[in-house]
Parts: C-alpha cells; sequence; structure tokens
C-alpha cells in the first residue's frame, strides 16, 4: 500500500478554516465534504505529530487513527481508544476546548491508560 502524502499546516489550515464559523459563531454545519476533509486532515496531522500505534483516535463517521508511541495493537478491539463527534474534535484540534474538559464533560470518550491527547493538543490555532 502506498503511503500518504504528509499533509502540510497549509493544507490543514484551509480545512480547518472553512469550518471555523460553524465551531466559533454558530453558523450552520458545513456541507459534509468540508467537514469531512477537516475531520480527515486534523486526524492525519495527529497521526504525523504522534505517531504509534497504541492508541486509537475515531471520530465517526469519517475516519478512525492510531498513533502514540508504545504497544502495537494488531487485533480486535485496541484497549486504548478515543471516540468523539466531529465538532468536539475540530473543538480540540484548534484549541477552542481542552482536553481535560472534553473528558469531564463526556464529549469524548477515553478508555485506556495511554488514552489522553492532552500532551498533543491543539493541532492548530487560529
Amino acid at each position: 500500500m502506498p503511503s500518504r502524502k504528509p499533509v502540510t499546516a497549509t493544507d490543514l489550515r484551509t480545512a480547518v478554516a472553512e469550518v471555523l464559523p460553524w465551531l466559533n459563531d454558530g453558523a450552520p454545519q458545513p456541507p459534509r465534504p468540508t467537514l469531512a476533509a477537516a475531520v480527515r486532515l486534523s486526524l492525519r496531522t495527529l497521526e504525523q505529530d504522534a505517531p504509534g500505534h497504541t492508541v486509537e483516535v475515531r471520530v465517526p463517521p469519517f475516519a478512525a487513527v492510531q498513533c502514540i508511541e508504545g504497544p502495537r495493537h494488531t487485533r480486535g478491539n485496541p484497549p486504548n481508544t478515543i471516540e468523539t463527534d466531529p465538532k468536539t474534535w475540530l473543538e480540540l484540534a484548534t484549541g477552542t476546548l481542552d482536553w481535560h474538559t472534553a473528558v469531564a464533560e463526556s464529549r469524548v470518550s477515553a478508555s485506556g491508560s495511554r488514552a489522553d491527547l492532552s500532551e498533543h493538543l491543539p493541532l492548530l490555532r487560529f
């Protein structure tokens, strides 16, 4: 399988900028392809910034990635799993929501001893 082209800061900034009115101003949800691009590029950026296979981060219905150094997961459900909705993920990625608040408010489901992204977020700030 060919490797994916790395996500550049410009690619990520451009994709996320298109959803900022929805995140910050209560504008209507952006079109599905626009939202999907922002989620996928931000997850791929996390994957690049925190390489590894110990934690699986899921943002249904758009994407899931494995990241964080440590023991590699290969079969069944991973022991360290993070799952959230697209809006919460993008708020975390842009720094408008911090990790600990998202977990405390049950906006993020994080299970496993390594399921903590606080060191790796935000991915960018506007």
